[in-house]
């Protein structure tokens, strides 16, 4: 069952106020929030209660990355502000990951922590340049199995790795997918992009869109665009 809320608008900007006009126009019942690395080295935590305060779910992608005593304290931080999702990096390892969620344990309000397995931006091409060999699907499969024995709530991969994720994962284990585009959206700086309702039907369990909202003339119009698309029939 898709969930009422699967729709997670990136917020890709550097200028809270221009954040806080889209904000304005959209409903809280019907979507949540991305802010990423931008908004939030520009803004800090200001944006994040900005928005928690308005009544918005916020994904908070940062996606830690270092030993696990600092990336265990910076999630503790971010499950501060009241976020509905921090994520880290799988290739900080199992050890990493442990101390991440083991940092937020006996939290009464505590956030889905998940973790990065390949970024959309990357091909095949870009994975041997960094040293990993093979398609990225193996890459993604085996970051996800790693995360998922971490204790973890799920992965951040594209929605073309979902369906051998779900032969290979708990139906619990989420799947957040980005490098979502609409039909005749240019992909801008993604190589591994599905169209929404056919990551859902791969069995994706949020989207991630962020120019293909934030960047049209009627944001509100192509949200309900979206979301029109994933209702069954």
């Amino acid at each position: 069952m898709v969930d009422n809320k699967a729709l997670i608008v990136a917020l890709d900007f550097d200028d809270l106020d221009n954040v806080l006009r889209l904000t304005d126009r959209l409903d809280p019942s019907i979507c949540r929030l991305k802010v990423g690395k931008q908004l939030f080295t520009r803004t800090g935590p200001m944006a994040v209660e900005r928005l928690v305060d308005r009544g918005f779910d916020v994904f908070l992608d940062l996606k830690f990355h270092d030993i696990p005593n600092t990336v265990a304290n910076a999630v503790s931080a971010a499950a501060d502000l009241g976020v509905w999702m921090i994520n880290v990096h799988a290739v900080g390892g199992s050890s990493m990951m442990k101390a991440a969620h083991e940092a937020l344990a006996g939290r009464q309000n505590k956030p889905l922590l998940t973790a990065v397995t390949v970024l959309t931006s990357m091909a095949e091409a870009d994975l041997a340049e960094v040293g990993f060999q093979g398609p990225a699907l193996s890459r993604v499969v085996e970051l996800a199995k790693l995360t998922e024995r971490a204790g973890l709530d799920g992965v951040v991969c594209s929605a073309r790795e979902a369906v051998e994720l779900r032969k290979v994962v708990d139906p619990a284990f989420i799947l957040v997918t980005p490098g979502i585009r609409l039909k005749g959206d240019s992909v801008g700086d993604q190589k591994r992009v599905v169209e929404p309702a056919a990551a859902i039907a791969a069995g994706a369990d949020y989207l991630v869109v962020g120019r293909s909202i934030t960047t049209a003339a009627d944001p509100v119009r192509v949200i309900k665009r979206i979301l029109s698309s994933l209702e069954p029939g």
